[in-house]
């Protein structure tokens, strides 16, 4: 089918039909569901169509279905909704890494040999080790850039060989620049040359952060739906930023104020975004 899309950066190129079946494919959508959703889609296409205007068609089918498949679905507009600050993104990623099993850290300072540095993250275990600094970004189409991707690996070079913690392994080799958006191919070239670890939506190819966040159940809480955005800053504000969270301490919704019913159906929709099939493999 030969129709422009625009996408968020302002870019132009051909819809492709397989991308939407994928995204489907890895949210969980079984064949039936990712069926249901192109057939609707493709029916309402038309040149310069934007690339978020398909999401939240194919979301809203997906929502009609009434399975855990649309808040997963969701889950990259969900990272854009944990600002406006950059502060729960960090603590977003220091969960990731502690699932992956690191020890983690979060708003340190670390003197380098010309410089004091705040590092976003810290990660450490008895084999690894690596510091980075989280770009978050309010909104698609905002790539971090070749500017950053210097900066962070000025930022290694004065930092190498301080350390984040007692044991050997500790000092400071490795320096990862995380964004929940792209870099731009400059940047991810510039990277590659120098040394540095970049990771984004969907970069690199194979365990990205999309994938990473998948497979660890990481679901920042903004994926709810049974949740207002102000009921969900409250939780923030309370320290959660994940959905297993809610699982973990569930008094936290006292302060929601809500009727136990909806703390009922808060709790239900969690086990269901975490714990329903996924019959689909991450590609």
């Amino acid at each position: 089918m030969h129709v422009q899309v625009t996408k968020a950066d302002g870019t132009t190129e051909y819809f492709k039909i397989e991308k939407l079946r994928r995204s489907l494919r890895r949210s969980g959508a079984t064949p039936e569901e990712v069926n249901l959703v192109v057939s609707k889609v493709l029916t309402e296409l038309y040149d310069g169509i934007l690339t978020q205007e398909i999401y939240r068609r194919a979301y809203t089918i997906l929502q009609e279905q009434e399975t855990p498949i649309a808040a997963r679905y969701s889950l990259r507009r969900a990272l854009f909704s944990l600002g406006p600050t950059g502060f729960p993104f960090e603590l977003l990623l220091a969960r990731l890494f502690t699932s992956e099993g690191y020890k983690t850290q979060t708003g340190i300072i670390l003197e380098g040999h010309c410089a004091s540095h705040e590092i976003d993250f810290a990660a450490f275990n008895e084999k690894h080790s690596f510091v980075g600094e989280a770009k978050f970004h309010a909104r698609p189409g905002i790539k971090t850039d070749l500017q950053v991707a210097m900066y962070s690996y000025a930022r290694l070079l004065d930092l190498r060989d301080n350390r984040i913690c007692q044991e050997s392994i500790c000092d400071i080799k490795e320096f990862w620049l995380v964004t929940n958006t792209k870099f731009t191919s400059v940047a991810e070239r510039y990277a590659g040359c120098v040394g540095l670890n970049l990771l984004s939506w969907d970069f690199p190819k194979n365990n990205n952060l999309h994938d990473r966040i998948q497979r660890n159940k990481i679901y920042p809480i903004t994926v709810l739906q049974s949740l207002t955005n102000n009921q969900i800053s409250v939780l923030i504000d309370h320290g959660i930023i994940i959905c297993r969270d809610l699982l973990e301490n569930p008094e936290v919704l006292r302060y929601l104020h809500i009727t136990i019913s909806k703390h009922k159906a808060v709790l239900a929709e969690v086990d269901s975004i975490l714990y329903g099939k996924i019959t689909a493999q991450n590609e």
